[in-house]
């Protein structure tokens, strides 16, 4: 195995060790919290509804409804050109406690390649940005939260691509990179564009390390048949029911409902994080 190595500035780190997570009280009053980590997912589709009107506000509240503690966001810039940011970042932390994973090398953009991770507490330890083969602009995040306990919970934030082939070689880079890397509680979810199983789907590929993950219907968001939204762990037991988000604004706000899970990392992962730093 190789040896692992920051991916992420020491400048950037030491900026995170010194920032106080904020917004924990408006969180704390989300009404039927559940106990563990909440993760969820979500193709905000460049925060552009079904009804054709842009608008990141709405999506915003979306997000707020979902009250994760970490959240995966693909779609979050615009596609071309600077890749711009569509969120008001600053906005999301003060009514979510939610910022976003820090990368490197873009100057307006959120995420990379559209893939943006928001979490609420932990320690950044480290974030490995994946450019994904294929013909059309793919990426990965893959983050690792160190928590208050000192254990470590690793994210992989990806979106896949339309054409097969390429969500073939998609799922396979991911896979090659994470067995370089130290074992640690992994979860992966993404929009990974796949529904079918079968020898030729990429979530059997991925099953190898991932089993199969949960069918749960996200897309289209009004009257969902296809489960392109998936939520996966790389350990039996680490994630709880998926499910999705389905409210009257979520199911407006985009072409896909969120997803989300519950994470059980032993006892109180969540109180286990109380501060960054």
């Amino acid at each position: 195995m190789r040896e692992k190595r920051p991916n992420l500035p020491a400048s950037i780190i030491a900026s995170i060790r010194a920032r106080k997570s904020r917004g924990a009280g408006a969180f704390a009053a989300l009404p039927d919290r559940p106990a563990g980590m909440l993760v969820a997912s979500y193709n905000v589709h460049k925060c552009v509804g079904v009804d054709g009107r842009f608008d990141p506000a709405r999506t915003s509240h979306v997000i707020r409804e979902i009250g994760a503690d970490v959240i995966a966001l693909q779609e979050a810039d615009t596609r071309f050109g600077e890749r711009r940011g569509l969120l008001d970042l600053a906005w999301m932390e003060r009514e979510t406690g939610l910022f976003p994973v820090p990368i490197s090398g873009v100057s307006k953009a959120h995420g990379w390649h559209g893939n943006v991770v928001l979490f609420r507490e932990g320690l950044v330890r480290d974030v490995h940005q994946v450019k994904l083969p294929g013909l059309e602009p793919r990426g990965a995040l893959m983050t690792e939260l160190e928590l208050k306990d000192g254990s470590t919970f690793r994210i992989i934030a990806a979106h896949l691509g339309l054409l097969n082939r390429s969500r073939q070689q998609q799922a396979r880079m991911i896979l090659d990179i994470l067995r370089s890397r130290e074992e640690h509680p992994t979860v992966l979810m993404g929009d990974l564009n796949e529904w079918r199983l079968g020898d030729r789907s990429s979530l059997n590929t991925l099953a190898t390390v991932f089993g199969l993950p949960a069918a749960v219907p996200s897309f289209p968001s009004r009257l969902p048949v296809l489960a392109l939204d998936r939520i996966m762990a790389n350990r039996p037991g680490l994630i709880e029911v998926v499910e999705t988000h389905d409210s009257a604004l979520a199911r407006l706000a985009s072409d896909h409902l969120p997803i989300k899970a519950v994470v059980k990392l032993g006892s109180s992962p969540i109180a286990a994080a109380s501060e960054i730093g």
